[in-house]
């Protein structure tokens, strides 16, 4: 599975880009425009600095945001790790269908990743993980 996969970011819920954004930027990182995704209710920022990984940041919107569950109990804190892979539906089935993950839905097109499709998918001895389809 994860020989195909290129990591692509880890993903860090938090009640507030700002807050969570100021000692990474001091810290040499550079912060892309807040985007707003109301499909899954969250705004996003990734903070990207040259040798280091990509961090994304969500912060829900509202009470029906995707995240808000996770906030609550975990509080600010990294919830998954994203893979870039070649081919997002057949990368699905095999997880799905031979490895045993759950998908939170069926690969959608992510605003904040230029309209690339992405999907969310869990698995107990993993946890949460997210792809993005390379094109």
């Amino acid at each position: 599975m994860l020989s195909s996969f290129r990591f692509h970011h880890i993903g860090y819920v938090t009640d507030s880009i700002a807050n969570t954004s100021a000692p990474y930027v001091r810290a040499g990182y550079q912060a892309t425009p807040v985007i707003d995704d109301e499909i899954q209710r969250v705004k996003i920022c990734f903070l990207t600095k040259d040798g280091m990984p990509r961090v994304e940041l969500i912060e829900p919107i509202d009470e029906q945001s995707s995240v808000n569950k996770i906030l609550k109990k975990n509080g600010v804190a990294p919830y998954h790790v994203c893979y870039e892979v070649d081919d997002i539906n057949a990368t699905v089935d095999e997880l799905v269908d031979v490895q045993g993950y759950i998908p939170l839905f069926r690969p959608v097109e992510a605003i904040a990743l230029d309209n690339k499709l992405i999907c969310y998918l869990y698995k107990k001895e993993v946890g949460f993980i997210e792809l993005v389809n390379k094109d």
